[in-house]
């Protein structure tokens, strides 16, 4: 069996065997897994965009089972109710008291599927546990399992019965993620039986290594002049004219450090342009809103293109 990755290697290390590891059970460009990587190490969370059937829970159990942590999986429904995914506490006769039981909320990594499905109610309990890393319930605070990675998925073709997400939660993401049809070379795979399971993945760290990981970004420098290249972007947002609310600092923030993780997975300790060009969409796109209602991915590409690297 294979033995927990050597920490000592470093994140660089850890990205490449993750991508092998990975690779042998699931087939997903290898951006996608780079960019879930990133969310696992910043702390924040991930919305991904794509219809059924495409491995969205196989690939969240497999995350998990290499990085050393628990998966759970919440269909969110119209009728899902907060003490759903949150647990609830039952009387027990035998022991005089009420014992909590905890819902699926409680594990590293959770697969939130069809998130707008479930009622602003429900959605809000799952905010809370996302922004705070903890849950309240019956008066109580209490921690969730850290690390905390929320994988979140959105069906962009079915909308009966869904609910559209409130610009607070859609902003509580710190990517926003594509995943799209498989290749047809990787999908005759899957025809073929050629797939490997989730058991045949073996932990490459721990939880603990996983949060020391999460420790090393904060210490991933940004000079001046890389941090005025962010911000003339980030201001450019809010002067486009079809962009009619641009990205606010709180978005600018959660870019830095998503771009900072980005290079500590590359090997480095510093981050450069092409850090936050690689992130730009997924961390600011699904922030923007356009004066038409449309995708602002095309107009933040234009923006990019306009704006020179050189402070």
């Amino acid at each position: 069996m294979q033995t927990i990755h050597q920490f000592t290697k470093g994140p660089s290390q850890l990205r490449q065997d993750l991508h092998k590891t990975l690779g042998q059970v699931i087939r997903i460009p290898s951006p996608l897994l780079d960019h879930l990587l990133v969310a696992a190490l910043s702390g924040g969370h991930a919305l991904i965009e794509g219809i059924p059937g495409i491995g969205k829970t196989l690939l969240a159990r497999c995350l998990a089972k290499a990085l050393g942590g628990t998966c759970k999986r919440i269909q969110f429904t119209n009728d899902l109710l907060p003490t759903d995914i949150l647990g609830t506490s039952v009387w027990r006769q035998d022991r005089g008291k009420f014992v909590f039981f905890p819902g699926p909320l409680f594990a590293n990594i959770v697969l939130a599927d069809e998130i707008n499905r479930t009622s602003p109610r429900t959605l809000s309990s799952l905010l809370e546990a996302m922004e705070e890393g903890t849950v309240s319930l019956d008066g109580r605070t209490l921690e969730l399992p850290q690390p905390f990675l929320v994988l979140a998925t959105l069906n962009p073709m079915e909308f009966h019965g869904t609910f559209e997400m409130p610009e607070a939660a859609i902003d509580r993401f710190l990517l926003r993620l594509k995943l799209d049809y498989p290749s047809c070379e990787n999908e005759v795979e899957l025809y073929l039986g050629r797939g490997g399971s989730v058991e045949a993945i073996a932990p490459l760290i721990h939880c603990e290594d996983w949060e020391q990981l999460q420790g090393l970004v904060p210490k991933v420098r940004i000079l001046e002049p890389v941090a005025l290249y962010a911000h003339r972007i980030v201001s450019a947002t809010r002067s486009h004219p079809a962009i009619r609310l641009g990205a606010s600092p709180r978005a600018g923030v959660s870019w830095i450090q998503a771009s900072k993780a980005r290079a500590l997975l590359m090997g480095r300790d510093y981050v450069l342009p092409d850090d936050l060009k690689d992130l730009a969409i997924p961390c600011l796109a699904h922030r923007l809103h356009t004066r038409d209602r449309g995708e602002a991915g095309p107009f933040l590409e234009e923006i990019l293109g306009e704006i020179p690297i050189e402070a």
